[in-house]
């Protein structure tokens, strides 16, 4: 096993364990961050109608024009902005944040930190 393997691995490890506990429902659904090398990616989520209510990503137009990039902390605080209007435009103010197995810094604390300041409550 090569070592890009074994960190996807444990990735999904620290995965499973986060979701047993962390489950969305319609009063609070799930805010999913997942991240790759170039871009970031928020997800809303009812999982008990297996529905995904809002979606925010740095392939998005409106961030697209910003010029900023979806790899750096800047660029993730913003998506954590975005998610946060569009939720709460849709009557969501609180959520359950979930990880997905990533650890709790950098540009995943940058979009919480983004979501917070614009008021979604979790």
């Amino acid at each position: 096993m090569d070592t890009k393997e074994a960190k996807f691995l444990a990735r999904q490890k620290r995965q499973r364990r986060v979701r047993k506990k962390v489950r969305g429902t319609p009063e609070r659904p799930r805010l999913s961050v997942f991240r790759s090398v170039k871009h970031i990616y928020v997800q809303v989520i009812d999982d008990t109608a297996n529905h995904v209510l809002v979606a925010v990503s740095s392939l998005n137009k409106d961030f697209r024009t910003t010029g900023k990039s979806g790899g750096n902390v800047d660029g993730a605080t913003f998506i954590g902005e975005l998610i946060a209007e569009r939720a709460l435009q849709r009557g969501i103010q609180r959520v359950v944040f979930d990880r997905n197995g990533f650890l709790f810094h950098g540009r995943v604390k940058a979009v919480a930190t983004g979501a917070r300041e614009k008021g979604l409550e979790f």
